[in-house]
Parts: structure tokens; C-alpha cells; sequence
């Protein structure tokens, strides 16, 4: 399934573009925020298409540093914006994620890598252990980001479902951050399966993902009404 990425990039890349217009169209930080997380999301399809083909370690760390740490905490920044209009706490959270983002950039950048044969034909997150030399801060930083993207990503769309849910309005809404959280766990189901051993499931995971997480953004920017959520 080496063509899957691909497939992915092809899709991610396009929408970014959808949502970065919208942006440009209707304005509101979490647009913005949500396609800087999609490119980070593209930038790493692409960086597996390119390791598919030769290896080259500033690929495998931009791959590392954006499919691995900023793209679900980049993602979930839109979304805390979306939901937090009041005050200054999504704009204070804002800045400590930039903070973090460029230390994780630096630690990556810095970070040396293993002279080790690498396998084209196998995806990098099977074999980047061998290659790239983390340090605890770097894992530490890994770990607090995919927590911090995935619960107010995939807590922002879920609560937002509900709000629509229970209001009985939007149906469209309500579906689209369904599909907008099912896309945003796909990924993680993949790393998951990726460990049992399933090893093209990672890149199908990944093209599954931002399927879903496309339709579900059409589904939701397609009603008359911007009340509670706007993607």
C-alpha cells in the first residue's frame, strides 16, 4: 500500500486549501489554526511518500516533528478557539503551544540520527527508533502534545455533537463533528495496529482519517447558521 500516502497527501493538501479559504472568507483564528494542523498533517504524508522512495534524515525528522507532535495539538488549538470565544484562555494557550512547537522543532532539528540501513518498503514509523536518537524531553514533549491534540480535538468535536444533539438543530453539524472525531482517532487506531504488526494499516489509517475529517468539515460549513460550530 505504498500508494496511500499519496493518496493521503493528495487529500490533505486539498483540504487545507478548502479551509484556508474559508478563512480568508469569513475569518476566525480556528480556521486558520486548522489549516496550519492540516499542513502539518500533509507535510508528513508527503515526508512518507519521500521515504518510500530514498531515505534522507531531515525528511524522517520533519515526518517525526509533524505527523508525530504538532499536527493533533495544532488541530485541537483550532478547535479550543472554535469553543472558547470569551476571555483570554484560548489565546494564552495559544502562545504556550508556540512555545512548545518551537522547542520540539529545535529538539528534532538538533537531534542526532543512527547510521543504520533504512527499508524503503516498510513505513518510517517502523523503524525510527533505529535512526532518530530521542531525548526524554523530546518523548516527554511526543506524549504531551498527542494528549493534549487528541482530547480537545476529538473532545471539541464530540462536544459539539452533543450541543447540536441536544439542541435537536443541525443535523448536518452534528454528523459532520462525528466524522470530524472518527477521522482525527483513525490515525491512532493505525499506530495501534501498526504494533500488532499490521504494518500498511498506518498509511490507510492516515487516508481514512482525512477522508473523514473532509467530509465531516463539508458536512458542517454546510449549514445557514455559525452558531456553535463553524467546522
Amino acid at each position: 500500500m505504498t500508494y496511500i500516502p499519496y493518496l493521503s497527501t493528495l487529500v490533505t493538501f486539498a483540504f487545507t486549501v478548502a479551509v484556508y479559504n474559508r478563512y480568508r472568507q469569513r475569518g476566525g483564528t480556528h480556521l486558520l489554526l486548522w489549516a496550519l494542523g492540516l499542513l502539518f498533517y500533509g507535510l508528513g504524508t508527503l515526508s512518507e511518500v519521500i521515504l518510500s522512495l530514498t531515505f534522507n534524515a531531515f525528511i524522517l525528522k520533519i515526518w517525526y516533528l509533524t505527523g508525530a507532535m504538532l499536527t493533533a495539538a495544532w488541530l485541537g488549538m483550532g478547535t479550543v478557539h472554535l469553543l472558547i470565544r470569551k476571555g483570554r484562555a484560548a489565546q494564552i494557550t495559544t502562545w504556550i503551544l508556540t512555545a512548545v512547537s518551537i522547542l520540539a522543532f529545535i529538539l528534532v532539528i538538533i537531534a542526532p540520527t543512527l547510521s543504520t540501513s533504512y527499508n524503503v518498503t516498510l513505513p518510517a514509523s517502523e523503524q525510527y527508533k533505529d535512526i532518530l536518537t530521542r531525548s526524554g524531553l523530546t518523548i516527554f514533549l511526543t506524549i504531551l502534545l498527542n494528549i493534549y491534540g487528541s482530547i480537545t480535538l476529538v473532545g471539541g468535536a464530540i462536544y459539539s455533537a452533543f450541543l447540536f444533539w441536544r439542541k435537536k438543530i443541525l443535523a448536518n453539524r452534528m454528523f459532520g463533528n462525528v466524522l470530524i472525531a472518527a477521522g482525527a482517532l483513525s490515525p491512532a487506531m493505525g499506530g495501534t495496529l501498526l504494533k500488532a504488526g499490521y504494518t500498511d494499516m498506518l498509511y490507510l489509517s492516515e487516508f481514512i482519517g482525512a477522508i473523514l475529517m473532509f467530509i465531516g468539515f463539508v458536512m458542517s460549513t454546510s449549514g445557514k447558521s455559525d452558531t456553535v460550530s463553524d467546522g
